[in-house]
């Protein structure tokens, strides 16, 4: 078996790469999930003076470094009153509009015991005029409400992680116990691992990780198998200013193949 680091059946397509996202961002908003409900439900919540927060849902901004295209925003909003909501607008500091959510496209969020949730996200590319500061969404609904949410964005970029470990066109290795890579100090990981040979499957998404590196679980990787895996990182992890995180970014995809013995 010989692997090239261009070959076409290693590259991700769009829909595998949006994929990623989507499951990353879905896996982050997790761990915030309890808390976007306790707000909802009580303003003597804890989370009650994060702006981050109203009592209809949770809106964030990421500044996203992926490859093989520009640095862009990814405004987000976590709803489970989707059927009240009209329309979401986003907006930069001084008030103009960046965007508004298509609220026919969205990613369906469900913890167990929980009310369903709507996740409305869209990506937009940083325009050169783009400043640090306080970006917003105001949310309309069927009733005549309008709330407002906010995000405070510094635009920074977030370096991909690196050295990956096994490293792309890796051929006929032994069977990893851990994958190991570079990243930026106090960086958050998470870990998506594909079985390129069952058309790409995602096998494993790992936890949210503060080192660089991945003990895989036992039997997770069989031998004469053919591999890829992916790093998303982020900055912060549920920070009041900054949100779930500010900015993160997407690894190249790695590919490598487990030797027969």
């Amino acid at each position: 078996m010989h692997l090239t680091s261009n070959s076409d059946l290693c590259r991700p397509t769009y829909k595998t790469v949006y994929t990623i996202v989507s499951a990353a961002i879905l896996t982050l908003l997790s761990s915030s999930t309890a808390a976007n409900e306790a707000v909802e439900q009580s303003t003597n919540s804890p989370r009650s003076n994060d702006t981050h927060y109203t009592e209809v849902g949770f809106f964030d901004i990421h500044v996203c470094n992926w490859p093989e295209r520009e640095l862009f925003f990814m405004p987000l909003f976590s709803t489970s009153h989707y059927r009240e909501i009209t329309d979401i607008t986003v907006q930069y500091p001084d008030g103009t509009t960046m965007t508004s959510l298509d609220l026919k496209r969205y990613k369906t969020f469900k913890s167990k015991g929980k009310p369903k949730k709507h996740v409305f996200i869209t990506q937009f590319d940083v325009p050169g005029s783009a400043v640090d500061g306080w970006y917003s969404a105001t949310v309309k609904l069927a009733d005549g409400t309008q709330v407002t949410a906010k995000d405070y964005v510094i635009i920074s970029e977030l370096s991909r992680a690196s050295n990956m470990n096994p490293p792309d066109g890796a051929e006929e290795i032994t069977i990893p116990k851990k994958l190991t890579w570079s990243g930026d100090e106090n960086s958050f990981y998470q870990v998506f691992i594909r079985d390129v040979w069952d058309d790409s499957k995602l096998i494993y998404k790992s936890k949210l990780l503060s080192k660089p590196e991945l003990v895989l679980p036992d039997d997770l990787l069989q031998p004469d198998g053919l591999y890829s895996w992916q790093i998303h990182a982020r900055d912060v992890n549920e920070d009041i200013l900054l949100g779930d995180f500010n900015k993160g970014s997407m690894s190249s995809i790695a590919t490598f193949s487990t030797s027969g013995n």
